[in-house]
């Protein structure tokens, strides 16, 4: 296969564009030099926390901050004081077919550089996982690697690798991350993980006729949804205007930039009623001052 011919200066290239992302206590995980003044693109789950730092394929460490992030997409800008920075070659998302080679880069279980080869299986929409897009292959991720490129067999990066979903390794496609640099920043972040559910008592007070909400799995310090009190085992519903139906409608919802309120519904204990909160959204920090009722 012509493709296979120079694949260990590929994968040794690719590795110099890739840095491993510390982001505090909680782990660690990839990123991507997107260009040589000091962007790096990488996943929004990964860029979490305050004090996030970069290590360089050379071993130089960065303090880096976080310049854009949007939680819908899954992807962080972050940005480093350093320049002449060995970029990725991005390539066009666009023009990836089935069958084709795919190579990875990350950073999985403390492995620094670590490559694995497979298969282009789709692009496109994963049933059962709302309508994003996403570059699905048969590539072995493990922790560590989100934020890291995927390539096609010029070295060319075709997505940032995300999440596994089956025995699909699945990436953001590269013309969504151009898409998000291109377009406005959004401080869209609510500070949760959440996970689809159905209702375990759809005949609670105020909430005949739903069936789907969003059972938050983590909520993070300090974020908007900490600070509206928000709990692990709340169940969004939605907002007062609008009930959810997926996870593109919360994130429709928390849509936009600047300091704002929303006000949404949720469930929480034995699920008996339906109880409302009011969450600031696009404040750093923000003090527990709207309290779950």
């Amino acid at each position: 296969m012509s493709g296979l011919h120079g694949i260990g200066e590929i994968a040794e290239r690719l590795r110099r564009s890739t840095v491993l992302v510390h982001a505090g206590g909680r782990g660690s995980g990839s990123g991507v030099i997107w260009s040589s003044d000091g962007t790096i693109i990488t996943n929004a789950h990964v860029a979490r926390g305050t004090q996030i730092s970069l290590q360089l394929w050379d071993g130089h460490d960065f303090p880096a901050t976080v310049a854009s992030r949007d939680p819908h997409r899954d992807l962080a800008v972050l940005r480093i004081d350093a320049t002449n920075l060995p970029s990725a070659l991005v390539a066009d998302s666009s023009q990836v077919r089935p069958g084709e080679l795919a190579i990875a880069i990350g950073n999985p279980l403390g492995f620094i550089g670590a490559l694995t080869t497979g298969v282009i299986h789709a692009v496109g929409p994963l049933r059962g996982l709302s309508s994003q897009s996403w570059v699905q292959s048969h590539v072995r991720l493990a922790p560590g690697n989100s934020g890291g490129p995927l390539a096609d067999a010029r070295g060319g990066v075709i997505g940032i690798n995300t999440m596994v979903a089956g025995r699909l390794a699945l990436a953001i496609p590269s013309n969504v991350v151009r898409d998000f640099l291109s377009s406005d920043p959004s401080d869209a972040w609510l500070g949760v993980t959440v996970h689809p559910v159905r209702i375990p008592q759809p005949n609670a007070a105020g909430c005949s006729g739903r069936t789907f909400g969003l059972v938050l799995i983590e909520v993070e310090l300090r974020s908007p949804a900490a600070c509206a009190s928000l709990l692990p085992g709340d169940i969004l519903l939605g907002t007062e205007q609008k009930a959810f139906t997926s996870l593109d409608d919360m994130q429709q919802a928390l849509e936009g930039s600047g300091s704002r309120l929303l006000r949404l519904e949720f469930l929480r204990g034995d699920y008996t009623r339906v109880r409302r909160v009011t969450v600031r959204l696009g404040v750093q920090n923000a003090s527990r001052s709207f309290a779950a009722a």
